[in-house]
This record gives structure tokens, sequence and C-alpha cells, in this order.
């Protein structure tokens, strides 16, 4: 075995805090073997905007009590270092329901008060937009929240918010990175027990207030009290934090006539009834949509395990149960928002790789609105710039992959006030007797028919991350002139910053991300990154179609449709040319 392999994972050994991992990595010696021991030794998981996330496992390159223990000492280096009173205004800790999560917290909260940093440490699992909440509410410096969303049960994260209460953003990220750098070199981290941080005044609970006055600003985002709450809604939290929560919310907002999926309401990291707990992804929704169709409910709602996103369905007149895509959701929150909620300088946002929809809505209807780079964490630090620029209130932001915020309750997206004022949309469609697939439509045909598609590939290991990287490569190198039968006009590369378009390069004004789109013939693009938390590339398609005077819409949905299919299937072929496995 590499002498130098052998030599990383003895240190661990020697600092490591968990007996469990421990034996994993004595195992590991003791078997000799090298690929396991260098998939955990040989890098690190790097920290950056969104925090840390991998599988559960020994060693740097795995979510372990060291690795936690390390990340947080670096963070605490760089809030004493960056911000005023930081040890006086603390540190939110928060965590999920996940394998580890609740030792991740305790050492976390622990690492912070041997830093003479104060944590405010919720006792039980949260969801993880309570976590970004508290921050705001309690003042604090920053948030710690141990979650993996909706990836995998083997897998687990630590979250990091900065002050202002968005997730952090560069060179935040960075600085952070470099301190847990210094911590790791240094060996063993120091970390209070609880019993010890408590008796100094460094461990402390959040009190249940902040989970009421959470509950009350989202009670304050319901528009149209009362029309429609005769509605049935089938609720299922995918075994996560949210159920107590999301059921609380709406039934102040007047939604009694709900029907939990009891098999997955309570938390559970082992996610029994579903291999992947991300309500996008096929099957997860099977029991909500049965018990839909036993209960003959009107609505479907859906959170993923730490309730920051939110899935949702409706019937159609034909009795039809539909779940929405990411991108219709997101156009009808929206215009829902945007033409109910009275607001002098509107803002709304969303990202380069969600639909060109609400650009259109907004423009329409006199709003600003604004794109920004895949993740939450540019949404709300662009929201927040914009808001002290230009004196905007911020109505609605999202992201195709089931991301929501309204207003500026949460600076982060949250599935619980998304699910209450989805469910205030459709009650509000109820009293106008219509349904939320009637209001997408009104809404698509003043504003523009789109439709989108998503399509992934995974590409495990190093030597998939380095086809990832060949297919990007290929496409800057070997640029299409058509895709689909449509012209490109322009190509977006977010690497170098640059639009270009008819010979010359225009500045995007966004930070360098390894992201490519192509601009095509009658508004319609695609988009292609790597994803940033999973070994996947990812590719974003979307049509615009215009319909024919007096065309019913569905008729020009379904020709969309099929010339959407034909530049799926064209793009993926040039996919392959460049690199990508058949």
């Amino acid at each position: 075995m590499d002498s130098q392999l052998v030599a990383r994972a003895r240190a661990w050994r020697a600092a490591d805090p968990d007996p469990a991992t421990a034996r994993e990595v004595d195992s590991l010696l003791a078997s000799g073997d090298a690929q396991a021991l260098s998939d955990r030794f040989a890098e690190r998981l790097r920290f950056g905007t969104a925090g840390l996330r991998g599988l559960l496992g020994a060693g740097p390159g795995r979510m372990n009590r060291l690795l936690v223990r390390q990340a947080t000492a670096g963070l605490a280096r760089h809030l004493l270092e960056t911000v005023p009173d930081a040890a006086r205004r603390g540190v939110v800790v928060a965590r999920d329901a996940r394998r580890m999560s609740d030792a991740f917290a305790a050492d976390v909260a622990g690492v912070l008060a041997a830093h003479g940093v104060t944590a405010h440490v919720f006792a039980d699992p949260v969801p993880t937009p309570l976590g970004a909440f508290a921050l705001k509410r309690l003042g604090a410096a920053g948030a710690a929240v141990v979650t993996a969303s909706h990836n995998p049960p083997e897998y687990n994260g630590y979250k990091v918010y900065a002050a202002n209460g968005a997730q952090i953003v560069p060179p935040a990220d960075e600085a952070i990175a470099a301190r847990i750098e210094q911590a790791a070199a240094e060996g063993l981290v120091p970390c209070l027990s609880e019993a010890d941080a408590r008796a100094r005044g460094l461990w402390r609970d959040v009190e249940g207030a902040v989970g009421s006055s959470y509950l009350d600003a989202v009670d304050g985002l319901v528009l149209h009290r009362g029309a429609g709450r005769d509605l049935g809604v089938v609720f299922t939290a995918l075994h996560g934090v949210g159920a107590a929560w999301t059921l609380a919310a709406l039934s102040r907002a007047g939604f009694r006539n709900v029907h939990p999926v009891a098999a997955q309401n309570q938390p559970d990291g082992a996610f029994p009834t579903v291999r992947f707990p991300n309500p996008e992804e096929p099957g997860a929704l099977d029991l909500a949509l049965s018990l839909a169709e036993e209960t003959r409910a009107d609505l479907l709602l859906a959170n993923d395990p730490d309730a920051d996103r939110l899935a949702a369905g409706a019937r159609d007149l034909a009795g039809r149960m539909r779940t929405f895509s990411g991108n219709e959701l997101g156009a009808l929150l929206g215009h829902y928002l945007l033409t109910q909620r009275r607001v002098v300088r509107p803002l709304v946002l969303t990202t380069i790789v969600s639909s060109s929809q609400l650009g259109a809505i907004a423009r329409d209807l006199g709003a600003r609105y604004a794109e920004t780079l895949t993740g939450f964490k540019w949404i709300e630090n662009r929201a927040l710039e914009l808001e002290a620029a230009e004196g905007l209130t911020t109505v609605f932001g999202y992201e195709e992959a089931l991301g929501y915020s309204v207003g500026d309750v949460v600076r982060d997206k949250d599935g619980i006030s998304a699910a209450v004022v989805f469910a205030d949309l459709a009650g509000w469609c109820r009293s106008r007797g219509v349904t939320p697939w009637d209001y997408l439509e009104e809404v698509q045909r003043a504003h523009g028919l789109f439709l989108s598609a998503q399509r992934s590939v995974t590409l495990a290991g190093r030597d998939g991350a380095e086809r990832i990287e060949a297919i990007l490569a290929g496409f800057r190198e070997r640029p299409p002139a058509a895709v689909g039968g449509l012209a490109v006009r322009g190509r977006r590369d977010y690497l170098r910053g640059v639009l270009v378009r008819d010979g010359g390069e225009e500045p995007l004004g966004l930070p360098a991300s390894n992201v490519l789109a192509f601009e095509l013939d009658g508004g319609s693009r695609v988009t292609l990154r790597p994803s940033g938390t999973e070994p996947k590339v990812k590719y974003y398609f979307e049509l615009r179609e215009a319909p024919a005077p007096g065309e019913e819409l569905a008729v020009a949905r379904e020709r969309g449709g099929a010339r959407l299919d034909a530049l799926v299937a064209d793009f993926l072929r040039l996919a392959r040319e460049r690199g990508q496995p058949a």
C-alpha cells in the first residue's frame, strides 16, 4: 500500500474521537484495501459554498466526527476574526434526524464552546429553515446546520450560514476552508463536553419561542385567509423532520382536512420506504399519490427530509392528480405573489438553470428581476444586495430543484412556508372556481409558454469527475452551430464570465462557475453544469413555444413537447460525441 496513505490513516486514527470510525481505519489497515484507503484518505471533502456533504465513514474524504470538529474549529476561528462580538453573539446549531446528526451537532457545539463561542443549540431535530430563521431571530454571528438534505441515507453534511442569514458565499468559504486546513494540521481539536460548556454558559438551548415566532411569520404570508379551506390535502415528510412544522403551519392557515402519509410521517434516517428521499426522484411520492387517490384529496404536498424543499400536485378539471415541475410551481407562486401581494418595488429572483418564465412574468408586471448562479446562497445574497442598493422588497425566489423562498422570513429555501403559500394559492383558485392547473394556463397564456426538461448522468469517482470536466471542455472547444434544428445564437460561458454573440463578447457580471449555456432561436436554451452535491453532469433544456392565435394551449403544449424531446435527444447525441458514455 501507499506509505503516505498509511501514514495519513494512522495520524487520523490517533486523533479520531469516534471509536466506530477508529475501528474502521484499523480494519482497512489490517485488510490492506488500498482502494478503500485511497477513497478515504487521498483527498479531503472540499469545503465550499454548500459547506460539506459526503458519505459517512472514516477519514478526511468522508463525513465523520473528526471532520466535523475540524470544520467547526475553522468556522469558529473565521468568525472570531471577522464578525464583531462573534463570541457573545454565538452560532446557532441545528440538525436533521439522519444517522450521526446528533453526535455531529454535539461536536459542533462543543468545539464552538472550546473556542469561547456561544452555541445556541436546538435540542431536537428541526427543519433546516428553522435553523436559518433562528440565526436572524437571535442575532447570531452564524449558523451551522447538520444535514444532507435529500441525499440517500448513507450521507450526511454540514451547512454554514453567515451573519446576514444567508448561506456563505466566496470569499468566506475560502477563508473558512483555510482555517479548517490549519485546524486539521494541528491534530487534536479542542471540544468541551455538554456539561462543561453549559457550566461556562457557552451551550444554550434555543427556546420554544423561536419556533413559535417562525410559525407566526409563516402565517403572516397567507394572503387569502378563509378562501377554499375545505380543500383535502395529502402531505408527506419523506421520513424527515418537517411533519410537525408543516402540519402546524397548515392548520394555523385554516387547512384542517390534511392527511399525512403515516408510514413517512416520523423522522427516520434509514428512510425505509424510499431509496432516495428526494421528492423529484421517481417513486418517492408513490405512497402520497396512493393516499391522495384513497382520500380523493385535492392537493398533494411533500417536503424533503430537512423540509427546505417542496413538491406539490393538484387535481385538474378531469380529476387527475398531477404534480408540478419545479419550474411550473415557480411560475405559479411567482405570479401569485406579484399580483396578490401589494409591494411598491417588488423583486423576484431565480437561477440561470431555472426557467425564463419568471423573468417574462416580472417584466410584464413591472417587477425587478434578477438571475444568479445555481443555489440559494446566490439568490439570497443577491436579494440582500439589491434590497440595499435599490430599495427593493424581495417577494419571491426559486430554483427549479423544488426550492422556494417567500419574502424574507428565511434567507434560504423553505419548504414549509412554500407549502402554506401554495395551499393558500389553491384555496384562492377554488374560490374562483378553477384549479391551480387552470391558473397555470392563465399565466402561460398571458406571459408565454415555456417548456422545460432536465437530464443528468452519474459519473462517480475521480475518473467520473475527470469525464465531467472533459464533457464541459468539449462543448467549449467545439460549440454546436445548432441543437434540435434551432440555431445557436449565443453562448454564455460562466467560467470565463462572458456572453459570446455575433462575434463579440460581453461580460455576464456573475462569479465564475463551470456552467455553459447555449441560446437558441426563439428564446429556447440549453444549459449544462456539474452538480454541486452529487457526481453528476446535469443538462437543462428550455423550449419556448408560441401558440397560434385562438389555439388551445394543450395543443401548443403537445407540439412544444415533441420539439423539446427532439432538442433533448439531439443534445445528448452531441454530448456523447464529446465524451459522455453511451
